[in-house]
């Protein structure tokens, strides 16, 4: 049974699990602070993955994928809330009664010795720089908060929530043209990220799910992964730093470049003017298009499972 709710005019979907249970969007808040974010849940479900398109072939072959149902957030993570967990001073004064000692005593990121907004401003606008490493200590961090277990999504995932049951290249068709309604493109953003949410979103009420910044999955990226990856809940565990997958393109992303099976990856490029030795394993400071946006599964792993993902160690970046 599937059920709709509307909120600030827009309709968000909730799907019935059983009598007593409901499936549905929710706020949640960083406990102590003002700050918050949305989740919408997207639907267990099959979808063909990729495509057969041959200008493309790091989306080929076109296969089919079965996932368990999931949370996403609805927006890209903002610097509101990554700043709280980037600057343990800044969190306390912004904390009522404090910072527990479990989350005060969390690894943090080493404070940027460049302007990580890269000139762009914070206000509403998406976090952006951060390692894979950063972006999953990031939700470690939102873990000891909240005690809820939030992820970067797989790269499954991440598609089939993009495409939102649509098998075009966008979730609104194949017009290319229609883009500049739902994203931040090279072709309209000016040279600059927007604050969340300015756009259309999708029907899974996903907002810049296209363009405004590129967002982290788990992923590793290889070419011809597609051809052997397994059908259910699949993931592409990494071997080496690079490269990871990332998806959506950003504000500096032509439109030329966006679609639903389209294979960003991560480049060691990102960290050239980088001094240190061995470079920052929290931040890229020439990626002004990085970010990421959280899953939560619905039915989450064993706690055993959840301190693993959380506390795998970073690799070394020569």
């Amino acid at each position: 049974m599937k059920k709709f709710l509307v909120a600030s005019g827009l309709i968000l979907m909730s799907f019935q699990l059983n009598e007593s249970e409901v499936f549905e969007a929710y706020t949640q808040k960083i406990p102590g602070t003002p700050v918050s974010f949305d989740m919408t849940p997207i639907p267990a479900g099959s979808f063909l993955m990729g495509s057969n398109d041959s200008k493309f072939p790091d989306q080929n072959p076109a296969h089919e994928v079965k996932l368990d149902a999931f949370w996403m957030g609805t927006h890209e993570v903002t610097w509101d809330s990554f700043e709280l967990f980037l600057d343990k001073h800044y969190e306390q004064t912004m904390t009522e009664g404090g910072v527990e000692d479990r989350v005060d005593g969390l690894t943090r990121p080493s404070l940027p010795y460049l302007d990580m907004t890269f000139g762009m401003g914070k206000d509403g606008k998406p976090a952006v720089g951060m390692t894979q490493y950063g972006a999953i200590q990031y939700c470690y961090w939102l873990y000891l908060k909240t005690g809820i277990f939030y992820r970067l999504p797989t790269e499954a995932e991440w598609e089939y929530a993009a495409r939102a049951g649509s098998s075009e290249r966008f979730f609104f068709g194949n017009e290319e043209s229609r883009l500049s309604e739902y994203a931040w493109t090279a072709s309209n953003s000016g040279g600059s990220t927007h604050p969340i949410g300015q756009k259309k979103p999708n029907p899974w009420g996903l907002y810049d799910i296209f363009g405004n910044v590129q967002e982290w999955t788990i992923d590793f990226y290889e070419e011809n992964f597609y051809s052997r990856s397994g059908k259910d809940n699949p993931v592409n565990p990494a071997t080496k730093l690079y490269p990871h997958v990332v998806r959506g393109g950003s504000f500096k992303t032509p439109e030329s470049e966006m679609g639903s099976a389209f294979r960003g990856i991560s480049d060691p490029s990102w960290k050239r003017i980088d001094p240190q030795i061995p470079k920052s394993q929290w931040w890229f400071p020439e990626a002004p298009f990085i970010g990421l946006r959280l899953v939560r599964p619905l039915n989450p792993p064993s706690q055993e499972q959840i301190m693993a993902y959380y506390t795998q160690e970073p690799i070394a970046d020569y």
